[in-house]
Protein backbone atom coordinates (compact mmCIF):
# COMPACT_ATOMS: atom_id res chain seq x y z
CA UNK A 1 0.00 0.00 0.00
CA UNK A 2 1.30 3.37 -0.90
CA UNK A 3 -0.42 7.48 -0.35
CA UNK A 4 -1.62 7.20 -3.67
CA UNK A 5 -4.39 4.31 -2.66
CA UNK A 6 -5.72 6.44 0.11
CA UNK A 7 -9.09 7.32 -0.73
CA UNK A 8 -11.55 8.97 1.32
CA UNK A 9 -14.75 7.09 1.94
CA UNK A 10 -17.62 6.48 0.74
CA UNK A 11 -20.00 9.34 0.72
CA UNK A 12 -17.85 11.68 2.11
CA UNK A 13 -16.47 13.24 -1.39
CA UNK A 14 -19.66 15.39 -3.01
CA UNK A 15 -19.60 16.74 -6.07
CA UNK A 16 -19.67 20.57 -6.64
CA UNK A 17 -23.06 22.80 -7.20
CA UNK A 18 -22.48 23.51 -11.28
CA UNK A 19 -24.37 27.10 -11.04
CA UNK A 20 -24.96 29.53 -14.03
CA UNK A 21 -24.91 26.50 -16.15
CA UNK A 22 -28.22 27.21 -18.18
CA UNK A 23 -32.15 26.34 -17.38
CA UNK A 24 -31.46 22.54 -18.09
CA UNK A 25 -29.01 22.29 -14.68
CA UNK A 26 -31.73 23.13 -11.89
CA UNK A 27 -29.04 25.99 -10.92
CA UNK A 28 -29.38 28.07 -14.13
CA UNK A 29 -30.74 31.68 -13.89
CA UNK A 30 -30.47 32.90 -10.38
CA UNK A 31 -27.85 30.19 -9.87
CA UNK A 32 -29.59 29.16 -6.16
CA UNK A 33 -29.22 32.49 -4.76
CA UNK A 34 -33.13 34.04 -5.58
CA UNK A 35 -34.26 37.01 -7.18
CA UNK A 36 -33.57 39.92 -5.69
CA UNK A 37 -32.01 41.06 -2.23
CA UNK A 38 -28.23 41.88 -0.72
CA UNK A 39 -27.68 37.93 -0.51
CA UNK A 40 -28.65 37.79 -4.30
CA UNK A 41 -25.42 40.01 -5.43
CA UNK A 42 -21.78 39.47 -5.52
CA UNK A 43 -19.76 40.44 -2.37
CA UNK A 44 -22.49 40.64 0.06
CA UNK A 45 -21.54 40.27 3.43
CA UNK A 46 -23.41 41.33 6.37
CA UNK A 47 -22.39 43.88 8.57
CA UNK A 48 -21.45 42.97 12.25
CA UNK A 49 -24.77 44.42 14.73
CA UNK A 50 -27.00 43.60 11.58
CA UNK A 51 -30.17 43.00 13.03
CA UNK A 52 -32.00 42.27 9.41
CA UNK A 53 -33.47 46.39 8.71
CA UNK A 54 -34.16 47.38 12.24
CA UNK A 55 -31.60 50.56 13.45
CA UNK A 56 -28.66 48.22 15.23
CA UNK A 57 -28.73 48.52 18.89
CA UNK A 58 -24.99 50.41 18.55
CA UNK A 59 -26.53 53.11 16.28
CA UNK A 60 -29.67 53.53 19.21
CA UNK A 61 -27.53 54.46 21.87
CA UNK A 62 -26.24 57.61 22.40
CA UNK A 63 -22.10 58.04 22.27
CA UNK A 64 -21.15 60.46 25.16
CA UNK A 65 -17.07 61.72 25.28
CA UNK A 66 -13.84 60.67 24.19
CA UNK A 67 -12.03 57.26 25.21
CA UNK A 68 -8.31 57.69 24.56
CA UNK A 69 -7.21 54.22 23.65
CA UNK A 70 -3.38 55.07 24.25
CA UNK A 71 -3.78 57.07 27.02
CA UNK A 72 -2.13 55.59 30.33
CA UNK A 73 -4.60 54.97 33.61
CA UNK A 74 -2.29 55.14 37.02
CA UNK A 75 -3.59 53.62 40.36
CA UNK A 76 -3.59 55.75 42.75
CA UNK A 77 -2.41 56.26 46.35
CA UNK A 78 -2.59 59.27 48.75
CA UNK A 79 0.29 60.03 51.58
CA UNK A 80 -2.72 59.88 54.08
CA UNK A 81 -3.01 56.23 53.42
CA UNK A 82 0.69 55.81 53.76
CA UNK A 83 0.99 57.61 56.85
CA UNK A 84 -2.05 55.74 58.24
CA UNK A 85 -0.32 52.00 57.77
CA UNK A 86 2.82 50.83 59.42
CA UNK A 87 6.08 50.03 57.80
CA UNK A 88 8.66 52.70 56.39
CA UNK A 89 8.84 50.78 52.95
CA UNK A 90 6.39 50.82 50.13
CA UNK A 91 6.12 49.80 46.72
CA UNK A 92 3.31 48.21 44.45
CA UNK A 93 3.69 45.10 45.94
CA UNK A 94 3.95 45.95 49.86
CA UNK A 95 0.36 47.71 49.02
CA UNK A 96 -1.51 44.97 47.42
CA UNK A 97 -0.45 42.65 49.90
CA UNK A 98 -1.57 45.47 52.47
CA UNK A 99 -4.80 45.89 50.77
CA UNK A 100 -4.23 49.27 49.75
CA UNK A 101 -4.49 48.91 46.15
CA UNK A 102 -7.21 46.54 45.01
CA UNK A 103 -5.97 46.50 41.28
CA UNK A 104 -2.88 47.58 38.93
CA UNK A 105 -3.58 50.11 35.95
CA UNK A 106 -0.53 51.27 33.73
CA UNK A 107 1.92 52.26 37.04
CA UNK A 108 2.01 53.34 40.72
CA UNK A 109 1.08 57.30 41.52
CA UNK A 110 1.55 58.77 44.57
CA UNK A 111 -0.71 61.98 45.39
CA UNK A 112 0.39 64.39 47.58
CA UNK A 113 -3.32 64.43 49.52
CA UNK A 114 -2.20 64.35 53.48
CA UNK A 115 0.29 64.39 55.54
CA UNK A 116 3.96 62.37 56.49
CA UNK A 117 5.11 62.27 59.60
CA UNK A 118 7.72 59.69 59.47
CA UNK A 119 10.46 59.34 56.90
CA UNK A 120 9.52 56.45 54.57
CA UNK A 121 10.82 55.44 51.12
CA UNK A 122 8.16 55.33 48.69
CA UNK A 123 8.94 53.22 45.35
CA UNK A 124 6.11 54.01 42.38
CA UNK A 125 5.81 55.04 38.57
CA UNK A 126 4.86 58.91 39.10
CA UNK A 127 4.79 61.15 41.99
CA UNK A 128 2.58 64.49 41.97
CA UNK A 129 5.34 67.42 42.69
CA UNK A 130 3.81 68.19 46.27
CA UNK A 131 4.15 64.35 47.12
CA UNK A 132 7.50 64.32 46.55
CA UNK A 133 7.73 67.42 48.24
CA UNK A 134 6.07 66.02 51.42
CA UNK A 135 7.97 63.10 51.45
CA UNK A 136 11.56 64.41 51.22
CA UNK A 137 10.77 67.33 54.02
CA UNK A 138 9.44 64.48 56.25
CA UNK A 139 13.30 63.10 55.36
CA UNK A 140 12.07 59.71 53.55
CA UNK A 141 13.03 59.15 49.95
CA UNK A 142 10.44 59.19 46.70
CA UNK A 143 11.97 56.48 44.05
CA UNK A 144 10.96 55.94 40.82
CA UNK A 145 10.44 52.51 39.68
CA UNK A 146 14.14 50.64 38.57
CA UNK A 147 15.72 53.58 40.52
CA UNK A 148 17.96 52.34 43.82
CA UNK A 149 18.80 54.65 46.56
CA UNK A 150 22.14 55.18 45.89
CA UNK A 151 21.41 57.06 42.80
Amino acid sequence: MNLSDVRPPSGQVHADKRVGRGMGSRRGKYSGRGAKGAKSVSGYSKMRGFEGGQMPLHRRLPKRGFKNIFGTEYTIVNLSALNDIEGDTFDYDVLLALGVVKKFRSGLKILGTGEVTRPITVTAHMFSESARRKIEAAGGKALLVGQTEES
